[in-house]
């Protein structure tokens, strides 16, 4: 590498305004300082105390050193600009005029200009060291995904409320949700889905009417969240719901309250086809007919009415709606 300056009455003119590339206030020392400043040493030492040849040498494999270790530091930098191609990514910068440039999403591609990588995000695009985080993909749609806030509610029988869930997200973009289920699960694993018609969501908030929980027992709940998004997202373990209390008794099924069903005799016209001229007990003969009252003669030689009782069919009594 060589450096270039004027000669000014006989002598090379080493100031910095001479110099075609100028330094940026604040910088770190490159290469180029680094040389600047061991040639500005040679000028300006002792003649009767010269620098030690050995010393120069030395400065220089220094400088060697660290013109290897910058050339390297930009190939490794261009490499990791251009395997950001695809990744997720949040960059910013600052114009001259102060103006706050931010973008995020995904690297479309990496260009190289004067031997500096650019990265370009939504159409805008930055340095490769005005990016500021790169996220995993995974990761990033994972924050856009439906989602419910971890929380425990308690629900009590002798004082029954609304359960309201907080921190309920529909998600973000096209990851969006535009309607979900709600069930819940016992300790056994079993699940009860609640009627649409009992649910109302607004703004991150969703609240079940109480009603839906008076036929529970008291324990332990979880609230399940199926959601209708593109990932079909399933959430049952954030939304823990307690019970306690003894639950109401709801009233009976009142549709046929104790009712028996028929009157316990058997319908029918009482005729039954005897055989026509047997002898009867007593020695009189009969004409084997019986028509229409259905009486049989007693041993008593009283007549019965000929009906028979069910023994006590009872369709419904006593059955609870749940």
């Amino acid at each position: 590498m060589s450096i270039i300056a004027d000669v000014v009455d006989g002598q090379v003119d080493i100031s910095e305004s001479s110099q075609s590339k100028e330094r940026k206030v604040g910088s770190q020392l490159g290469k180029d300082d680094f040389l600047l400043l061991l040639v500005t040493q040679m000028k300006y030492q002792d003649p009767l105390q010269p620098t030690d040849n050995t010393e120069y040498v030395t400065q220089l494999a220094q400088f060697s050193e660290l013109e290897y270790m910058q050339n390297m530091m930009d190939v490794t930098q261009h490499t990791s600009a251009f395997t950001l191609v695809g990744k997720y990514v949040y960059a910013e910068s600052t114009s001259s005029s102060g103006h706050n440039q931010k973008e995020e999403g995904m690297v479309e591609f990496v260009t190289m200009k004067d031997g500096d990588a650019y990265v370009t995000v939504n159409g805008v695009e930055f340095k490769y060291d005005e990016i500021v985080e790169v996220r995993d993909e995974y990761f990033v749609i994972s924050q856009k995904l439906p989602s419910v806030k971890e929380q425990q509610i308690l629900f009590l029988h002798h004082d029954p409320q609304n359960v309201v869930i907080d921190g309920v997200s529909l998600g973000e973009d096209e990851y969006q949700a535009s309607s979900m289920g709600i069930g819940i699960i016992n300790e056994k694993g079993e699940t009860v889905t609640v009627d649409p018609k009992n649910v109302v969501y607004s703004d991150g908030k969703l609240t079940i009417d109480k009603k839906v929980f008076e036929k529970f027992d008291a324990g332990t709940y979880n609230i399940a969240f199926v959601f209708d998004d593109p990932n079909k997202t399933v959430d049952y373990e954030n939304v823990t719901l307690v019970i306690k209390g003894v639950k109401p008794d709801l009233p009976p099924d009142t549709e046929n309250p104790g009712e028996t069903e028929g009157d316990g005799e058997t319908e029918g016209d009482g005729s039954t086809g005897g055989t026509e001229g047997t002898e009867k007990p007593d020695g009189t003969e009969g004409d084997g007919n019986t028509e229409g009252s259905g009486s049989t003669e007693k041993p008593d030689g009283t007549e019965g009415s000929g009906s028979t009782e069910k023994p006590g069919e009872t369709e419904g009594a006593g059955k609870i709606t749940v």
